[in-house]
């Protein structure tokens, strides 16, 4: 009996995942958000990090380019971050842009965040996750366009183009003591959920027997209500295989906070 509930308890979860893809697919492009403006790309910072014309700095919102040192000391320059850049460079060299928004339209260096779309028809951010030279990279409040993105970058990683080529950015096993090396840096990170607990204004998906040592993701109440909204329930991913992506911290073993669902993706 116990078994047979399970299973409507999976099916459900899947047709309601489903029903969440189908909605995300009106939301495949850029062109079903707000348009804001149209400018011309004056130069490039870095793989994810332009300025227009009138002197404004743009983030790509979405997704995450390799990082060059732009003056922090001690900073290391990722893997492929110059080519990142030389990249974006190509792809907007003496364009013009439309300038598209998903919900907040400014970070707190006062940079546009924005989807930009080039006159013929070009995503930019889909370019470069499609380049390998970009990972999804969403928040809470700019996450319309994350299924379409990951399902760019799913297609990057099968084809081991740009980053997905380097071990470096390599999806990381939910192993505490291999991710030990990680503190500090932003993940991908594939296991199984061994045990989902709420306690108080937080649930929290272990990843193996001791929540004290093993590998957690934690989700906020805050972010709750996003994940009813896309029909996912984080208490019932215990024995679920996912893939998360975050920021890893040391906090009773390696742990990344998730904001919103798109953070985590159902796997096989």
């Amino acid at each position: 009996m116990a078994r047979v509930f399970l299973n409507l308890v999976i099916s459900v979860f899947f047709s309601s995942a489903l029903a969440a893809d189908e909605k995300s697919l009106q939301l495949a492009s850029p062109l079903a958000l707000e348009a804001i403006e149209s400018r011309t790309v004056s130069s490039v910072i870095d793989g994810d990090t332009l300025v227009l014309d009138d002197g404004r700095e743009v983030r790509l919102t979405g997704i995450q380019a390799p990082k060059l040192p732009l003056g922090r000391r001690n900073f290391p320059s990722w893997p492929l971050a110059s080519e990142a850049k030389i990249a974006l460079e190509d792809l907007t060299a003496g364009q013009d842009v439309n300038l598209h928004t998903d919900g907040n339209g400014q970070d707190r260096y006062r940079r546009v965040l924005a989807h930009l779309v080039r006159t013929d028809g070009a995503w930019l951010q889909r370019k470069m996750i499609g380049l390998g030279l970009a990972r999804v990279y969403t928040f809470s409040d700019n996450r319309r366009l994350a299924n379409a993105l990951l399902v760019a970058e799913r297609e990057a990683r099968k084809s081991r183009v740009g980053i997905w080529s380097l071990k470096y950015y390599a999806v990381r096993s939910a192993d505490p003591s291999l991710l030990a090396k990680d503190y500090g840096s932003f993940q991908l990170i594939e296991g199984t959920v061994s045990d989902v607990a709420q306690v108080r204004s937080r649930i929290y998906l272990n990843f193996g027997e001791d929540y004290r040592t093993d590998f957690t993701i934690s989700i906020d109440r805050s972010a709750w209500p996003l994940f009813k909204e896309v029909g996912l329930d984080p208490l019932s991913l215990a024995d679920q295989q996912v893939r998360v992506r975050g920021w890893v911290k040391d906090f009773n073993g390696p742990l990344v906070d998730v904001s919103h669902p798109e953070q985590i993706e159902m796997l096989p």
